[in-house]
């Protein structure tokens, strides 16, 4: 960790890498179960294969997240059964108003994953080098399936900015939410 110092009451570096594992964690369950509820609604129709493919790539991050929570001894977040079923509601939801309001969701979700990754990655030293680079590697899917979202025209969604500014302030206050809990 690039905090040598930390003031009186911080988080020490391995409570820092606790959040950081434990929020990553429960956000890519989350994510997944965004993408099961969006098939739940679209698995039939011609986006299947796409909503799939980041269904796949998103359980390879919670797979990953998994077996750090188990190796590295950190608690999971006590809410991933809330998650689960806010998770599959969300996609189901999103992906009931049609699959541009699917591909808004998932823009909204990885453009805040994307500046949530970034800042971990920003603080993370060497001395946590492998977990700063799978961090940038699932940056760099969930900045991928953005531009799925955008180039599937996300941005057509009737109330494009509302949802996905609702979407967004959910998504921060997950993650605020399963670093503690």
């Amino acid at each position: 960790m690039n905090e040598p110092n930390p003031l009186p009451g911080a988080a020490s570096a391995r409570q820092t890498i606790e959040r950081y594992i434990r929020v990553d964690h429960a956000g890519e369950y989350g994510a997944a179960q965004i993408y099961a509820g969006q098939l739940a609604v679209l698995g039939k129709s011609k986006h299947a294969a796409i909503l799939q493919h980041m269904k796949e790539q998103e359980q390879h991050h919670l797979d990953v997240f998994s077996q750090l929570i188990t190796t590295r001894r950190v608690r999971p977040t006590a809410l991933l059964p809330f998650w689960r079923v806010a998770g599959f509601a969300l996609g189901a939801a999103t992906a009931a108003m049609g699959p541009r309001a699917a591909m808004a969701c998932t823009v909204a979700v990885e453009e805040t994953i994307d500046a949530h990754y970034a800042s971990q990655e920003a603080t993370l030293g060497a001395d946590e080098a492998p977990l700063r680079e799978t961090i940038a590697g699932f940056r760099a899917e969930e900045l991928e399936h953005r531009d799925i979202g955008l180039a599937h025209e996300a941005e057509l969604t009737p109330g494009y900015k509302v949802l996905t500014g609702i979407i967004k302030a959910g998504c921060k206050l997950a993650i605020l939410i399963s670093e503690r809990i």
